[in-house]
């Protein structure tokens, strides 16, 4: 290796350990999101002896906090740093984490544990909101532009993997320790990374004019959409998947969701570099076809083998989508208004999210749980359609 090739690779190192000292961010706060999701419906149907309604919205709240939240977090990240948006959203785990564990030593009064859940839930939202997005800026102003496709591509790993992890340890923490362990961990996590986060050196403030919320949302808007068409195909095959299979007789659903993950990281680390090469748009495009071959083949998939790899192909397709709509739309941003752009795409996805339940609902009890997929591969292909007119646009905006 000669000297030059020896110094851009150790600065390419730099450069990944530098964001992920500010991503793990983002992994902690997906992780203390990811703690209650497969025992607090246990807790609210079992020990609180409440109804599926009460235990659904004591989940769904959260996300709905979440959604709303994010104009607040691109705001405060613009106007103040996105530092300090993050140690906001660390000490809102801490007291999310308070709420949580005061609602559950207070079961006994329901009238009084449920509403502290609910605050629990609902601050655990807003607290998710002040450091996913704000912690992706926070790394490019530290990094440079440039590193733009790297950080978003550390992110999507860091959110997935910290929902992964998340889950699975509040159920070890909840057989091992008690339920209340949930809030407490939550609690110490938030403490630990907020000192650590103290300790990180901010990103430059960006001078300029600072757009309403609503003309950033307007001016994401075109890349918004191809966002939700991807999105809802990963909304329907999370809700949906482990009903489709028990209605054709087949058993293990969950390695399709397994499958998805699989080729959602694969993809991520094997191609790290795609964006520089080809362009966002260029990428979102071949991903978006992957993505409705994905679909289609569960949808047509004459085996659970099949369907399994429909799973895959949607993760790989699924991969780049937001990075590559990210990096288009921070190009196309003032600096100062970048926080709030990148909410702003945030906010599409999880509107698509969100109504994937009741929309591919809806298609299922009318024709049936196969044709969800179907919707969800000619959503994909509405997407690419978009994404073709948007790279016309740019080709001539350019000549």
């Amino acid at each position: 290796m000669t000297a030059v090739g020896a110094v851009n690779s150790s600065e390419a190192v730099r450069t990944n350990l530098r964001i992920l000292s500010i991503i793990g961010f983002n992994f902690i706060s997906y992780a203390c999101s990811g703690l209650p999701l497969a025992v607090l419906p246990g807790y609210v149907l079992n020990d609180l002896g409440l109804s599926s309604v009460i235990a659904g919205v004591v989940i769904s709240i959260q996300f709905f906090a979440t959604l709303l939240a994010r104009p607040l977090a691109g705001s405060v990240a613009d106007r103040y740093g996105a530092k300090r948006s993050v140690l906001c959203g660390f000490i809102g785990l801490m007291l999310s984490g308070s709420l949580t564990t005061l609602a559950i030593v207070l079961h006994a009064q329901p009238w009084l544990g449920v509403p502290l859940l609910l605050a629990g839930r609902l601050v655990l939202g807003v607290s998710t909101a002040m450091i996913s997005t704000p912690a992706c800026t926070w790394a490019i102003g530290r990094c440079g532009t440039p590193s733009t496709a790297q950080v978003m591509s550390w992110n999507g790993i860091a959110a997935y993997g910290g929902t992964a992890v998340g889950a699975p340890l509040g159920v070890v923490l909840r057989n091992g320790f008690g339920i209340v362990s949930i809030g407490l961990c939550t609690v110490l996590l938030g403490f630990i990374f907020l000192l650590i986060a103290l300790g990180k050196r901010p990103a430059p403030l960006v001078a300029g004019v600072r757009l309403a919320f609503h003309r950033v949302l307007v001016a994401v808007m075109p890349n918004g959409l191809v966002l939700v068409c991807s999105s809802v195909g990963y909304g329907g095959l999370t809700a949906f998947i482990a009903l489709y299979f028990d209605s054709l007789g087949w058993q293990h659903a969950a390695y399709c969701l397994s499958g998805f993950g699989a080729g959602f990281i694969a993809a991520r680390l094997s191609t790290s570099g795609i964006l520089h090469r080809y362009r966002g748009y260029n990428v979102v495009a071949g991903c978006l076809l992957i993505q409705s071959l994905g679909m289609l083949l569960i949808w047509l998939a004459p085996s659970p083998g099949l369907a399994i790899t429909g799973g895959v192909l949607t993760g790989v397709g699924v991969s780049w989508v937001y990075p590559g709509l990210a990096v288009e739309t921070l190009t196309r941003t003032p600096e100062a208004n970048r926080n709030s752009a990148l909410s702003a795409l945030s906010l599409f996805f999880d509107v698509a999210v969100g109504m994937a339940g009741p929309m591919m609902g809806l298609v299922a009890s009318g024709l049936g749980y196969a044709q969800i997929f179907l919707c969800a591969g000619l959503m994909s292909l509405g997407g690419f359609c978009l994404v073709l007119m948007l790279c016309r646009q740019t080709a001539n905006a350019m000549n």
